[in-house]
């Protein structure tokens, strides 16, 4: 298990300096930078050299192969430079809008898994009948909705006509979050509901199932004991994928509800062209993709023998 794991860590630097290399790349290519759109928004007219010493100021006037090294250089030892806008520290920064959006991810991965997983089974066991039908005509419907079309119809209902809850965040951390919470619960449990009961239904028709209904053993104990077992494959792979969808893609639900994570910063640094920012937010992304995929391969390293073998195998 060292061995693999060792092998998988070596096999991700190139990925994380790949993906930090291009989206550096990237932001340079699409012209325009932090310094330019400041000047340029203040109002007044500003000389060149002002514009230039800025830039010089910041290191923006430097070669991009020296301002992508000296900024991996200073990512590794902790350093991500400062921000252009507010002339903070970037990873103070980061790490002061990264509670929130942790909570936000946590909340929603346990609606989802509270929601999707009964739901799943129950119209797996009725496959065909009224119950299933209505589960997964809900389930489509929940999963064709975009977050945001979502978040707008709970706003209407939930906020302006019941007046139940705050259209924005408010100091009422716990009451604020449970519009974002459920905006993105109700996509990711509707998609995992289908998937998890076609992972229950195919279990429910294989062999050991009917061996085991003949023997006599009573259903309930067959779904938890032995095809829910076997279906943690899938479900964990569906946890993993949320996990990392989340942490780094709730940019969208953050912004419409003023959730103040590093989803909503990541935005604000994009409008703003704050390269620090946006470099840290996808350095982060890049870093809870390879993570959140080597911890899955571990756990399927360790599940199911047939992975295990193989790899040794290799």
């Amino acid at each position: 298990m060292g061995k693999y794991i060792i092998k998988r860590l070596l096999q991700l630097i190139p990925i994380l300096i790949g993906i930090t290399f291009l989206s550096f790349a990237m932001m340079r290519l699409a012209g325009g930078d932090a310094v330019t759109y400041m000047y340029e928004n203040t109002g007044t007219a500003v000389s060149q050299e002002i514009i230039d010493a800025a830039k010089a100021e910041y290191g923006l006037d430097k070669p991009f192969l020296v301002q992508y090294a000296n900024w991996f250089g200073g990512m590794l030892t902790g350093d991500m430079g400062e921000s252009y806008v507010s002339h903070k520290d970037v990873f103070e920064t980061f790490v002061s809008k990264l509670p929130a959006t942790l909570l936000l991810t946590l909340s929603s991965i346990l609606l989802t898994v509270v929601i999707a997983i009964p739901l799943g089974i129950l119209s797996a066991v009725k496959h065909n009948k009224w119950v299933d039908y209505l589960i997964r005509f809900l389930s489509f419907m929940g999963n064709s909705m975009p977050n945001f079309f979502a978040a707008l119809v709970l706003m209407y209902f939930l906020s302006i006509r019941l007046n139940w809850l705050p259209v924005i965040t408010t100091d009422n951390t716990a009451v604020s979050l449970i519009l974002p919470t459920l905006t993105l619960a109700i996509s990711m449990a509707s998609k995992y509901t289908r998937q998890v009961r076609a992972a229950v239904l195919e279990e429910l028709n294989k062999d050991y199932v009917a061996g085991a209904r003949a023997r006599g053993v009573r259903g309930k104990v067959i779904i938890w004991k032995s095809v829910m077992k076997s279906s943690m494959l899938t479900i964990i792979t569906l946890l993993a994928l949320s996990i990392g969808s989340l942490l780094g893609g709730t940019a969208i639900v953050e912004n419409i509800f003023m959730w103040d994570g590093v989803g909503k910063m990541a935005v604000d640094a994009i409008t703003m062209r704050d390269y620090p920012i946006i470099q840290a937010y996808v350095a982060w992304m890049a870093m809870i993709y390879v993570v959140v995929n080597l911890v899955t391969d571990i756990i399927y390293h360790y599940l199911d023998p047939r992975v295990r073998l193989g790899g040794n195998g290799a």
